[in-house]
């Protein structure tokens, strides 16, 4: 349990990094206010043709009673709306997380900075960034669509169904949700998706807590765009957690093999000053005759 209460201060922590840097926090509000009016678009065009749609996959009742045939085409209707409402659901964090990954990253960038700095990470293209985004979305949000199918099956189970299975589906979207939005400060530590996948799981209760709660905070109306930026700090604040960065030790030697000070090769003892550097003997004492015969 004390995994999964941390999971929820990241949660915190991340809405209050925002909060502090209100300027961040707009910023990162973009991407979520693009892909809400996409939405939004979307969905009010299924709505408008939720009939015609009902009508096109139920061509069997043409020839029923109307009654009949009304009330199912309404529950088709209704189904295709719910259905497109449940996929919104789903992919909205994906989307914004594709749309938004020049934002993002450069968010996510600015909590490692104010954190004590993380990762460059690799020096790649845009194009090539947002493709291992998409690719990487795409696979969780199938490895989501397949826990969701066995929850859905498991929903007609009397009891079991209206009970434990809702909260393991909040569950199981929390950590595929925490899996998303970590991966922008993972990928900078060099780890694929499976690596990612593998490390979240090795910290479970944590990964569960940040995104069982956030799950809940989008259910909110409109709390998905205003939590969005803070959920990618909250994320970074995770992953530094999960994977700390341990920078690469300042090199002192320079190109020549020599230390800071120009002393010689590192790992050597400087040769000792010697202040007597005559190498036939010692100097002669001062006031003396270094030509006169010695005493017999």
């Amino acid at each position: 349990m004390r995994d999964f209460g941390a999971g929820l201060r990241f949660l915190f922590d991340g809405q209050r990094w925002v909060a502090r840097h209100g300027r961040w926090w707009g910023f990162g509000m973009v991407p979520a206010l693009i892909t809400l009016v996409g939405y939004v678009a979307v969905l009010a065009v299924l709505v408008t043709y939720a009939g015609d749609i009902a009508a096109w996959a139920t061509p069997f009742a043409d020839g029923w009673a109307e009654g009949w045939r009304d009330t199912l085409r309404v529950l088709v209707g209704v189904a295709a709306v719910g259905m497109g409402g449940l996929l919104a659901v789903l992919t909205f964090t994906a989307v914004t997380l594709l749309i938004g990954e020049p934002f993002y990253e450069s968010l996510s960038a600015k909590v490692e900075e104010s954190e004590g700095g993380g990762p460059a990470g690799p020096d790649v293209p845009l194009w090539r960034e947002l493709w291992v985004a998409a690719r990487d979305s795409v696979a969780v949000l199938l490895r989501a669509a397949a826990f969701g199918i066995v929850l859905f099956l498991c929903g007609f189970i009397p009891v079991v169904g209206q009970t434990v299975v809702p909260v393991l589906g909040v569950c199981v979207s929390g950590f595929f949700l925490t899996a998303e939005l970590t991966g922008t400060p993972l990928q900078k530590r060099g780890l694929s998706q499976k690596e990612r996948l593998r490390l979240l799981r090795s910290r479970l209760p944590m990964a569960v807590g940040f995104g069982a709660g956030l799950v809940l905070t989008f259910l909110i109306p409109v709390a998905t765009v205003l939590a969005m930026p803070g959920a990618v700090a909250g994320a970074t604040l995770l992953a530094r957690e999960i994977s700390p960065h341990e920078p690469p030790e300042a090199e002192a030697e320079d190109v020549d093999g020599q230390d800071a000070d120009g002393q010689g090769p590192v790992g050597q003892e400087p040769p000792s000053y010697d202040p007597n550097p005559n190498p036939y003997g010692a100097w002669p004492a001062k006031g003396s005759n270094p030509y006169a015969d010695p005493q017999i």
